[in-house]
């Protein structure tokens, strides 16, 4: 198994424990997208070939749709999450002002531009509903943007209770279910938001696919944000990508939430050496993802962990993999007001296939790192 099993040091198997920037390729996703290869036509074709390739995309469609709680109608295949999240800031905010959390991902901060209001977290990372229930009483509040899990701490936001609001003030609300699908329930109708956005490599699919779900009232309301030919009801323009789409939908048919108790236990077993080698846990009083662990070591910056950790034969990431390679102190964390931790912290997410070896390997590699560095920080 890739990035499974084994001791770190040299010539011995790689460990990966990046899984929050994208998961290993699910079997079941691969044989999908192998499958689809041999599928010839173009599914806006009406022809023999377009029609087998209609009922492929539809097919998946109807599986998404099932899997998170949508009608398969309001199902928009897109490039990924950052273009879902994308199609549903600009698609629904209407000119309107966009209300953001915090510690949003920059995707949806970028989207939501520098006019958007941003409301804020507490120590635990989790939206502040008082502050937000004040804000949605500001002048022209068109939309409020709120990821279901933070990609950097595993944090999980109250969306039900926050949906409860914004219907109170007949505000829409977009929830960026990036980092939360497949590691926890996922339902729209039942947390009550009007949009969703998921990405197919975040479940073990392939990169470059991704989807918007919409609510009955959101869809009637959204205005595309690339035209073309008619793809996706008028809403998305652009020849879909057949097997991507079709291991999107294999990788979320396998990609369960019961897998959340085994995942919890290797990440605690995780966060116990890592704490017993001198390091916080951070967000660890708030519901959590169960793969996802952020550790701040004092005194010690990110980057230097990352290297480290790197040469020991651990893929960790320093937050959101999303910065051109750069490593930046923590929004998120500063969100939170950690202080100085903010760029001490590590993100430690364990991909699906992970197993015991990951922790043994960490819990190594990380106590000879801080016991090194910490040296040299002292």
């Amino acid at each position: 198994m890739a990035g499974g099993g084994g001791a770190t040091g040299r010539g011995a198997a790689r460990l990966y424990l990046d899984a929050n920037a994208t998961e290993p390729l699910r079997p079941e996703a691969r044989g999908a997208a192998t499958a689809a290869f041999d599928v010839l036509g173009n599914p806006s074709s009406i022809h023999g070939e377009g029609r087998a390739a209609r009922r492929l995309l539809e097919d998946a469609r109807e599986a998404i749709a099932a899997r998170y709680g949508a009608a398969p109608r309001e199902v928009i295949f897109t490039s990924g999450g950052t273009e879902a999240n994308a199609l549903a800031i600009h698609g629904l905010a209407s000119g309107g002002v966009v209300l953001r959390g915090a510690t949003e991902h920059a995707a949806v901060i970028a989207a939501a531009g520098d006019g958007a209001a941003t409301v804020p977290v507490g120590p635990d990372g989790r939206i502040r509903l008082d502050v937000l229930a004040e804000m949605l009483s500001m002048d022209g509040v068109a939309l409020v943007c709120l990821m279901l899990a933070n990609n950097e701490t595993g944090v999980i936001h109250p969306i039900a209770e926050a949906a409860a609001l914004c219907r109170g003030a007949g505000v829409l609300l977009h929830v960026d279910a990036v980092q939360a699908a497949g590691r926890m329930p996922l339902d729209l109708a039942a947390l009550g938001a009007d949009s969703l956005a998921l990405s197919a490599h975040k479940l073990g699919g392939l990169p470059g696919v991704g989807a918007l779900l919409l609510a009955p009232e959101a869809a009637a309301r959204l205005v595309p944000l690339h035209l073309g030919g008619g793809q996706e009801r008028g809403r998305r323009g652009g020849t879909p990508p057949l097997p991507g789409i079709a291991a999107f939908a294999a990788a979320a048919a396998v990609a369960l939430p019961q897998d959340a108790e085994r995942l919890a236990t290797l990440r605690d077993a995780i966060e116990a050496a890592a704490i017993a080698a001198g390091a916080r846990v951070i967000g660890a009083g708030a519901p959590r993802l169960p793969n996802t662990t952020c550790l701040a070591l004092p005194g010690v910056r990110s980057e230097s962990q990352v290297i480290a950790l790197d040469l020991a034969g651990l893929a960790v990431s320093a937050g959101a993999a999303c910065s051109s390679g750069k490593v930046t102190r923590s929004h998120v964390l500063e969100a939170m007001g950690v202080g100085a931790l903010a760029g001490e912290a590590i993100r430690v997410s364990l991909p699906w296939n992970a197993e015991p070896a990951h922790v043994a390997g960490f819990a190594e590699a990380y106590l000879a790192m801080a016991q090194r560095m910490g040296r040299k920080a002292a």
